[in-house]
């Protein structure tokens, strides 16, 4: 064989071997000979909490988007408080918001039983659920990719620092973004998902109330249920379909009626502009991008192999 030979070769193998280099080898059939029933029985319970309350659909998928921006995809949002474990839960994005622990921590229980013994991380159950939770409302599925392993440890500071907020403007949600390794289109993709669920009133106060780029009709409906003073707790829907997944929300930001800062920054003159026209008026296109980038998001610096622990417990680390 020859050196050039050699070479191609060598080049092929490199290129051959990428897609599960680069996946971290999660696959969608992880699960299907140590526990075939694992994923049926996440989607029968996610429906079942959809069903008791739609918005914890949104809860659910929210989980997810908040374990994945902080240390990866390692299920830390879920662990408590501890003499060693600065929780997540307490980060100022999380506090008083993030919810659904309850319906993870059934899906756990029943997981492990039907399996008989704990083979399903706690990281890919909210990985499961965010997907069974957008289905649940009518929106596109995907296939997960599995394999995941729980981190043993959190951290409430990356999670103050690398979360976006919803006061961010264009530039600065495209370097959040990019940072995660996600581009403009995975962040108007995923921004998508708030088609589902609702924002407390101290988060879009200040947007109500002051900007300019907000539809005058929208924000005194707004403001009815926003007071200038306190009122701070109250909630308002992200879309006014939101307990359906639908492109309303892109809808919305063409006419200015997007709830949150963050949300009217993806339509407000800027390089994404044309892709929430796109959207709005085509549903397969967001529903594939979605799903895209639900997948891409879902890759975030997973532990495989050896790394981390499959916790019997999601809310505490094994010992």
């Amino acid at each position: 064989m020859t050196s050039r030979s050699i070479f191609l070769l060598q080049v092929f193998l490199i290129f051959a071997l990428a897609p599960t280099a680069f996946s971290s080898v999660l696959s969608p059939y992880y699960y299907e000979k140590v526990c075939p029933q694992a994923l049926p029985a996440i989607k029968r319970i996610v429906q079942a909490a959809v069903y008791k309350e739609r918005r914890m659909g949104a809860s659910l998928l929210r989980l997810h988007f908040h374990d994945c921006f902080v240390q990866g995809c390692d299920a830390s949002i879920l662990l408590d408080k501890t003499s060693t474990i600065d929780s997540e839960k307490y980060a100022l994005p999380n506090l008083k918001s993030v919810r659904g622990f309850e319906v993870i921590d059934q899906i756990k229980e029943e997981v492990d039983n039907i399996c008989g013994r704990p083979v399903v991380s706690c990281a890919d159950i909210l990985a499961v659920a965010a997907r069974d939770s957008v289905v649940a409302l009518g929106g596109t599925s995907w296939k997960v990719p599995l394999g995941r392993r729980d981190s043993t440890t959190a951290s409430r500071t990356l999670a103050n620092n690398d979360l976006p907020s919803p006061t961010m403007d264009l530039p600065a949600l495209i370097t959040n973004f990019k940072n995660q390794g996600l581009d403009e289109r995975d962040l108007v993709a995923l921004s998508g998902g708030h088609t589902l669920g609702f924002s407390h009133c101290r988060l879009f106060k200040d947007r109500i109330y002051n900007a300019t780029n907000i539809n005058s009709n929208f924000a005194k409906e707004q403001r009815k249920k926003c007071p200038r003073t306190g009122g701070d707790n109250k909630l308002s829907p992200l879309d006014p379909t939101f307990a359906r997944f639908d492109t309303a929300y892109f809808s919305n930001l063409i006419q200015e009626k997007g709830l949150l800062e963050s949300d009217q920054a993806l339509f407000s003159g800027g390089s994404t502009d044309e892709l929430v026209k796109t959207y709005s008026y085509n549903p397969k296109a967001f529903s594939a991008d979605f799903a895209n980038s639900m997948i891409k998001m879902g890759n975030i610096k997973v532990l495989t192999g050896n790394q981390g622990q499959i916790r019997t417990n999601c809310r505490k680390v094994n010992h």
